[in-house]
C-alpha cells in the first residue's frame, strides 16, 4: 500500500512537471505599432499648420514607436526598440525620462515587475498587475490572419501610464494638495470623483495566452489592438513558436519602489526643477 501511494505521488509530480515544462517551451513574439495623436493643449490654437507640423515632426519618435512582446503560457516581457532620432541623429534624452522600460508581466503569480530610468538613476518598480474587469462584447473583427474579438474596461486614469509626466498634471495635483488642506479645516467633505478612461481591446483566442502589450491582460486570448484615448497599439506581425527562444525573466537591478512611490519621486523631483527654475528667474 505504501509502495502505491509514493508511485501515485510520483505519477503526479511527473505530470506537473510535464505540463510545466510545455508551458515553458511555448513560446511567440508579437511586433506592436504604438501611435498617437499629438496633444498641444491651449498652446495648439496659438499656432500656425506649419508650426504643428514642424513640432509634430520633433515629436514623432515619440508618437509612433514600435515595440516587442515576448510570451509564453504565464509570462511575458515587453520592450521597446531602440529607435535614433530622424532629425538630430541621437536618442530623445528627455522623452526617455518618461517613458517605459522593459515590462515583465507572470499572470498567474499577478507580478508586475518594470525597469525605469529617471534622470540617470535606476528604479525597479515592483507591483500587481494592473486590475481591469473586462467586459466581452459580440463584435468580432479580421486582424492579420486572426479573427479578434472587442472587449472594453473603464480604468481609472491615474493608474494609466503611471512613468509619465505632464506639467498640466502637476498643477492639477497641487491644486488637489490644496483644496483637500482647504477642505481638512472646514466641515463640508466632499467625495472626490475618481477620472476614468475607456479602454477597448482585440483580442483573438486563437493565441491562448492572457497576454497583451504594455500592462494589459486578463482576456482569454492575445491582445491584438489596443485603443486608449487617442493612443493606438496594433499587433504587426506575430510568430508562434520561433526557432530562436528568449528566456523570459523579470528585470532586477535598481532600487525598488512600487507604482505609486516611483510616481511620486519624479513628481517631487520635477515640482523641485519647476520652483529651482521660478526661484532663479526672480533673483535675477
Amino acid at each position: 500500500m505504501k509502495t502505491f501511494t509514493i508511485t501515485i505521488l510520483v505519477f503526479c509530480l511527473s505530470l506537473v512537471c510535464i505540463n510545466s515544462l510545455k508551458a515553458q517551451e511555448f513560446q511567440g513574439r508579437a511586433e506592436y505599432v504604438y501611435k498617437a495623436q499629438m496633444n498641444l493643449g491651449r498652446w495648439g490654437a496659438k499656432m500656425s499648420e506649419a508650426q504643428k507640423k514642424q513640432i509634430a515632426a520633433r515629436l514623432k519618435n515619440r508618437l509612433e514607436k514600435k515595440y516587442i512582446l515576448t510570451f509564453n503560457k504565464e509570462e511575458s516581457v515587453y520592450n521597446e526598440y531602440e529607435k535614433l532620432d530622424a532629425m538630430s541623429g541621437a536618442t530623445d534624452s528627455w522623452g526617455k525620462n518618461f517613458t517605459p522600460g522593459e515590462q515583465y508581466k507572470n499572470v498567474k503569480t499577478k507580478a508586475f515587475v518594470q525597469d525605469q530610468e529617471f534622470y540617470g538613476k535606476k528604479f525597479l518598480i515592483e507591483d500587481k498587475l494592473l486590475k481591469i474587469d473586462w467586459k466581452i462584447a459580440s463584435e468580432t473583427k479580421q486582424i492579420g490572419n486572426y479573427t479578434c474579438m472587442r472587449a472594453t474596461a473603464m480604468i481609472p486614469t491615474s493608474e494609466l501610464s503611471f512613468w509619465e509626466f505632464s506639467w498640466s498634471q502637476l498643477r492639477q495635483e497641487t491644486k488637489e494638495d490644496e483644496n483637500a488642506t482647504a477642505d481638512a479645516d472646514s466641515d463640508d467633505v466632499k467625495e472626490e470623483e475618481i477620472p476614468m478612461m475607456e479602454i477597448e481591446a482585440w483580442y483573438s483566442p486563437q493565441v491562448p495566452v492572457s497576454q497583451g502589450p504594455s500592462e494589459f491582460w486578463g482576456l482569454p486570448g492575445l491582445i491584438f489592438e489596443l485603443n486608449i484615448g487617442t493612443t493606438t497599439i496594433l499587433c504587426s506581425k506575430i510568430v508562434m513558436n520561433p526557432q530562436e527562444k528568449i528566456k523570459i525573466k523579470a528585470p532586477d537591478r535598481g532600487q525598488e519602489v512600487t507604482k505609486k512611490e516611483y510616481k511620486e519621486i519624479i513628481f517631487k523631483k520635477m515640482k523641485e526643477f519647476r520652483d529651482n527654475r521660478v526661484g532663479r528667474r526672480y533673483s535675477r
